[in-house]
């Protein structure tokens, strides 16, 4: 196949990649891990990509039915199309309480069907550090083709913690061609783990900027049904102790203290929700619940507010931030991961401490009472999916041609 870069020699002949990953969306999940999902998607238009899924294989967990999620997705096949990109679905054997020990070895056994496939790729690009980049790492260098390892950010300052995985990991992704972070303090952390600066490169994630963009914001909540007066703070994800969501309720007690008609929308859905749905404040209707939405609603639902915030306890470049900027809201997120980075500029948000409802409620506090500049959020704020995947196209390329 002729590449669609007419005009240049060195991209006469199209490249094929084959992503190891399992932050990727499937049929039965296909909401999930919209950043890759979005990514690929652009990356598509630049090379030929197929991605090998891992999903956790428990034996008889389809007649049990428990645990529930390797029960339902005992029933995808082994191949299908997700947003135009062919993805082959791994089962991964996987052992309860045990798995972090071996799961490195388990999934190097539950890639072997995928040899031929892995073989004929120009590059293997491995998503997620442990197991998959460094599984992705080593199948590459028994097939003896070059590979790319992408970071995101709990894979490396949460599971690279671990005493378990972090001498595999740093035993294995220096190994790699290169190393994509999507942070500047990933990038710093790869170092940390034994990765060679010359081999980091920053791919910051993009935003779909059809679909996120400044909006009127009274139209918006017109749109949603939700009441035009009142100040609104919007928050997008799982709605789990992680997530900080705890500490929000927590923190918005004390907002709705001193502003009783600001209300807080959660986005997303997880193990706190029903718990939540009792609360004081969601029955006297200042939390709204609304639960997991498509990405076209997300974008409504970060334009209808005054403030985006993300208080997580950890993350790496959290892409929803990226989308609230995008939309031209300011956002309030917690000192973790990459989130400084992105609010680095003081036009476009607040940065608290993690884990501390107090600190939360005076940084929420203070951007609602903050005039903010809608432009200057939006131009402080991310490239497009198309930029990000370009950039990603060139390491990619970058290596392939190192190896020619």
């Amino acid at each position: 196949m002729l590449s669609r870069f007419g005009g240049h020699p060195e991209y006469d002949v199209m490249m094929s990649v084959v992503a190891v990953t399992k932050i990727f969306p499937n049929s039965l999940e296909p909401l999930s891990s919209p950043f890759n999902r979005q990514q690929f998607a652009a990356l598509q238009r630049l090379c030929d990509i197929e991605v090998i899924v891992p999903v956790a294989y428990i034996p008889g967990a389809s007649q049990l039915g428990k645990p529930k999620r390797a029960a339902m997705l005992a029933a995808l096949p082994d191949v299908e199309t997700n947003y135009g990109i062919t993805t082959h679905i791994m089962r991964q054997m996987y052992l309860p309480k045990i798995g972090l020990a071996v799961a490195l070895p388990l999934f190097l056994s539950s890639l072997l069907p995928y040899r031929s496939l892995l073989s004929k790729a120009d590059v293997i690009l491995g998503a997620w550090a442990f197991p998959d980049g460094c599984a992705a790492t080593l199948a590459a260098k028994a097939l003896g083709r070059p590979v790319v390892v992408k970071v995101h950010g709990s894979d490396v300052n949460v599971v690279a913690q671990s005493r378990v995985a972090r001498p595999q990991i740093a035993a294995i992704l220096p190994r790699a061609d290169a190393v994509v972070a999507v942070s500047r303090p990933l990038a710093d952390e790869l170092v940390n783990v034994g990765v060679s600066r010359e081999r980091v490169h920053l791919v910051r994630n993009g935003v779909d900027t059809s679909v996120f963009y400044p909006r009127e914001k009274m139209r918006v909540r017109e749109a949603l049904g939700l009441a035009p007066g009142g100040q609104i703070v919007t928050f997008v994800g799982r709605i789990e102790p992680q997530k900080g969501v705890a500490d929000l309720v927590s923190a918005f007690e004390a907002v709705v203290a001193q502003k009783a008609t600001t209300r807080l929308v959660l986005v997303g859905d997880g193990v706190l929700r029903r718990e939540l749905e009792g609360h004081a404040l969601v029955r006297k209707g200042a939390v709204l619940l609304v639960g997991p939405q498509p990405l076209s609603k997300v974008a409504e639902y970060i334009a209808a507010a005054d403030v985006f915030t993300l208080p997580s306890h950890a993350e790496g470049t959290p892409n929803v931030v990226l989308e609230a900027l995008a939309s031209g809201r300011p956002a309030v997120g917690t000192r973790v991961g990459g989130i400084p980075d992105v609010l680095a500029d003081p036009a476009t948000g607040i940065v608290v401490e993690p884990k501390n409802p107090t600190s939360l409620t005076a940084g929420l506090l203070a951007a609602l009472d903050r005039k903010w500049d809608e432009a200057a959020i939006v131009a402080a704020g991310p490239t497009s999916w198309a930029e990000s995947a370009q950039t990603l196209f060139d390491v990619l390329q970058m290596v392939r041609r190192a190896r020619s």
